[in-house]
């Protein structure tokens, strides 16, 4: 099952947070949390974000803002 647009996910290859922003063939499309450059992801190596995992993400990008870092 793909999951929806706009839910929060663990990219298991790559160990990232991201956000779904679509499906393109067989892959979703997923942004980093607080923004940056769309990757494409298996299906079957996505799986729903843990609240811990999400306020890790969002600490991270906050922390990256406060240092300038603009994605």
């Amino acid at each position: 099952m793909k999951p929806p647009v706009g839910s929060h996910v663990m990219d298991t290859r790559t160990g990232r947070i991201g956000i779904v922003m679509g499906h393109e063939g067989p892959y979703v499309q997923l942004r980093p949390y607080g923004g940056g450059r769309e990757w494409d992801a298996e299906p079957d190596a996505v799986r729903g974000a843990t609240a811990a995992e999400r306020l890790g993400a969002a600490a991270a990008s906050a922390d990256a803002r406060s240092r300038g870092e603009v994605p």
